[in-house]
């Protein structure tokens, strides 16, 4: 195995406005992508009736969207590393926009879900733009752009709930599928057109058996964690499946380790301030996507329940626009913190923010505006957290797999609200109360989330502070000053 350098594309002479339109280009990828992943969640009982679909084939729509991206996020990313990241995030827009249009254009249920799932690879636009900035922006512009990039997968949640509550109140929602097309799209053109792009930093072919067993070791395991609630977290299936997860990841790490080209670097993800990271990265997306769920979910409860507004989905979503709009804000103020104070230090005073926004939420519930006070403590302290997480996995990556780290980083992100959605959804299901002869979520149920959340983030905190106190010694010179 032998490793080249990026062709010399940093440099502080490109003009601000060329860097400016890189960042847009590839933030805006980032976002369509991130939206891609909820952005249907508010219409599916909409595309049941249209379809007549099933519940439980609508929800394929979601699950098969979260499966292909586990499964080929860390593929296309360690491929970016040995085949260029531009031509890779243009494979990944372009899965976008082919899944997008074939899930607007058909009427068949299975073909919509066939189209959802190749948006899937979509998921791979963010670490692939963070590690494309990171190779063309000159540096006193990587910080800010990477920070905002990772922000975008807090973003999308965010902005795409109230976004598909205003269509589903008031057009088709297969505007939903056209808006992440047509996004995709423009990305796409503008990457092409401005964004330079640096050759594989990686020599080698790819590394089979590690995607065989990778890809079935995270199918294995997300499939149960998106289906337990409705198999049945005691089923055979679901056990099954499990175990099947455990031992298939268990053999990834044997072969991996003997690989001369692995897919996972796995003595890389194993240096203590990256694995320490993505440990931290499940515990930000666990707290952050309870939180979409606990707010989303809380306000459209009934009043009758003694904590809901009977709120529309739009109202619902209209809530979580405060801490969208505020990730976006902090992105680049996380940055300049990270270079006073440190990614680790920074990462700790996020998660300890996220954590003092759900003690609100647990406390707090008289009012409407409580509930949007909550969310948008959480949202800002995601926005710090978000910032950090690349920053820490790049000053501790080598050059030759930044694509790949950073997609294992954004895999443990979305683990987590996979994680979180299971666990809230069995939560939720389990403590209830009747109103009208129906059972729903109970206050208490959505105290105990929010405290199950705020334990998660304080841990991030710690795995931050933890994190400072290691040494930070940079493998890639390029990152010296992100």
């Amino acid at each position: 195995m032998s490793n080249t350098t990026d062709s010399p594309s940093t440099h502080t002479s490109v003009p601000v406005w060329r860097a400016n339109i890189e960042i847009f280009a590839i933030g805006l990828g980032a976002l369509m992508a991130a939206l891609a992943q909820t952005l249907i969640l508010p219409v599916l009982p909409v595309i049941s009736k249209d379809l007549g679909a099933s519940t439980t084939q609508a929800q394929w729509l979601l699950t098969s969207t979260l499966l292909v991206g586990a499964a080929a996020v860390p593929v296309i990313s360690r491929l970016a590393d040995m085949y260029g990241r531009r031509p890779m995030l243009i494979v990944a827009l372009g899965a976008l926009v082919v899944g997008s249009v074939v899930a607007a254009l058909t009427d068949n249920i299975a073909v919509m879900i066939a189209g959802r799932a190749l948006t899937g690879l979509s998921g791979a636009a963010i670490p692939l733009g963070i590690s494309l900035l990171v190779a063309v922006l000159p540096d006193a512009r990587k910080g800010s752009a990477v920070a905002l990039v990772s922000a975008m997968l807090g973003v999308g949640g965010a902005l795409g709930l109230p976004l598909a509550g205003l269509v589903a109140d008031n057009f088709d929602y297969r505007i939903l599928y056209w808006i992440g097309a047509i996004g995709a799209v423009l990305s796409i053109g503008m990457i092409l057109a401005f964004v330079g792009n640096p050759r594989g930093t990686r020599t080698g072919t790819i590394d089979l058996p590690g995607v065989a067993l990778l890809v079935g070791g995270l199918v294995s395991l997300v499939l149960p964690l998106s289906q337990g609630s409705s198999w049945g977290w005691g089923s055979s299936k679901t056990i099954g499946l499990l175990a099947l997860s455990v031992v298939l990841l268990a053999a990834l790490v044997f072969v991996e380790k003997r690989t001369s080209n692995p897919l996972v670097d796995m003595h890389a993800l194993s240096n203590p301030p990256v694995a320490i990271t993505n440990i931290a990265s499940v515990f930000v997306g666990f707290a952050l996507f309870a939180s979409f769920v606990g707010t989303a979910n809380y306000v459209q409860a009934p009043e009758i329940s003694g904590y809901g507004f009977g709120s529309s989905v739009l109202v619902a979503g209209l809530c979580l626009l405060p801490s969208g709009i505020l990730m976006l804000v902090l992105a680049p103020v996380a940055a300049q913190l990270i270079k006073k104070w440190g990614g680790g230090y920074v990462l700790a005073a996020g998660g300890l923010v996220i954590a003092a926004g759900l003690v609100v939420r647990i406390f707090a519930t008289g009012a409407l505006w409580q509930i949007v006070l909550g969310a948008t403590i959480v949202g800002a302290g995601t926005g710090i957290a978000y910032a950090c997480l690349p920053t820490l996995i790049n000053v501790h990556t080598p050059a030759a797999d930044l694509a790949a780290a950073n997609g294992i980083n954004s895999l443990a992100r979305s683990m987590g609200s996979t994680l979180a959605s299971a666990v809230g959804g069995s939560l939720l299901a389990a403590i209830t109360v009747t109103v009208g002869g129906t059972d729903i979520p109970s206050l208490g149920a959505y105290r105990v989330l929010f405290v199950i959340c705020a334990v998660a983030a304080v841990l991030a905190a710690v795995a931050g502070i933890a994190i400072s106190k290691m040494t930070a010694v940079s493998h890639n010179h390029e990152l010296q000053n992100v």
